[in-house]
């Protein structure tokens, strides 16, 4: 199938704003667990959890009791280090062929109307991997959504994190389309200064609630849900392939903090440009051990909660 470019002589030179999502949750998860996964058996790395116990105490002079002699007066407790394992296992990529005839007659500015496009596609296609483990997720604490008064519901979501003793800082709240008209209404949303900077970020931030940093809304998310979060909550690993001797171009590019491989070269047999953008990237989400007081001694996943709309 032929690609469909305008021609320069029809169109004004003026550049018309695309209809494209910002790319917002890969910022905002954990990227420092990248690690190295050359030589990594099944191309997976494990990232170490802290053991998690908790304090006991004896009373000072106490009767040692019935204890036989070498038991001791001190119970011993047993750390357990969990881990979470990351795998590059999906190759997100875009390729795109150009005919002589196009590339001739057709494009202008082969940055602009060919490697742009598809950067952006692959952007998407990595944030796209990390909504699905997102929305495939077991949560701990799943909260379904206040809309007469959502900052309630912000609160409750808040609090969870706070009893799972989730860092204060770098906690953030994202919801879907819907969810973000609910939560624009409600009179508690305190909005942020816009100016300083055009970021994707930035332009996604609808304000600070109950004790989140910046709200933010994507189209990424299903419109009916919203997360709130650590950013340990969830890691994106991704490697940008190597650049193979035999390719006539290639290159490492980066497009919003996502690293990608970017191959053009020359297929004669069909008379036309290939442009290929790909990386590889792996997803998962930090679950905890048990801290001993737990009966269950499974992973729970506490840093982040789900919220539905009813």
């Amino acid at each position: 199938m032929a690609n469909t470019f305008l021609k320069a002589t029809r169109i004004a030179s003026a550049a018309l704003g695309l209809l494209e999502r910002e790319i917002v949750l890969p910022g905002l998860i954990w990227r420092d667990a990248a690690g190295d996964f050359a030589g990594a058996g099944g191309d997976t790395i494990s990232i170490r959890v802290p053991a998690r116990t908790q304090a006991r105490t004896r009373t000072l002079r106490g009767a040692r009791g019935a204890a036989s002699e070498g038991t001791g007066i001190i119970t011993m407790d047993d750390l357990t280090e969990t881990k979470v394992d990351v795998t590059l296992d999906t190759d997100v990529y875009n390729a795109v062929p150009v005919t002589d005839e196009e590339l001739t007659l057709d494009i202008t500015d082969f940055g602009t109307q060919v490697l742009a496009p598809q950067v952006r596609a692959v952007a998407e296609g990595i944030e796209n991997a990390v909504v699905a483990e997102m929305v495939g997720a077991t949560y701990a604490t799943t909260l379904t959504l206040d809309t007469s008064d959502p900052y309630k519901t912000a609160v409750d979501a808040n609090v969870a994190l706070n009893k799972a003793n989730v860092p204060r800082t770098e906690r953030f709240l994202v919801v879907g389309a819907d969810m973000e008209g609910v939560f624009l209404k409600s009179e508690h949303l305190s909005k942020v200064d816009q100016s300083g900077t055009d970021s994707a970020l930035r332009d996604a931030q609808i304000g600070r609630l109950a004790g989140f940093g910046p709200v933010f809304a994507t189209n990424a998310l299903p419109a009916n849900v919203g997360f709130a979060f650590h950013r340990t909550a969830y890691v994106l690993s991704m490697r940008a392939p190597s650049v193979p001797a035999g390719a006539t171009f290639g290159a490492s590019q980066a497009f919003q903090g996502l690293a990608m491989r970017w191959l053009r070269d020359y297929d004669f047999r069909n008379v036309q440009d290939r442009s290929l953008v790909d990386t590889y990237i792996g997803t998962n989400i930090v679950a905890d051990g048990t801290d001993g007081a737990d009966v269950d001694t499974d992973p729970d996943f506490v840093r982040a909660v789900k919220i539905t709309m009813a």
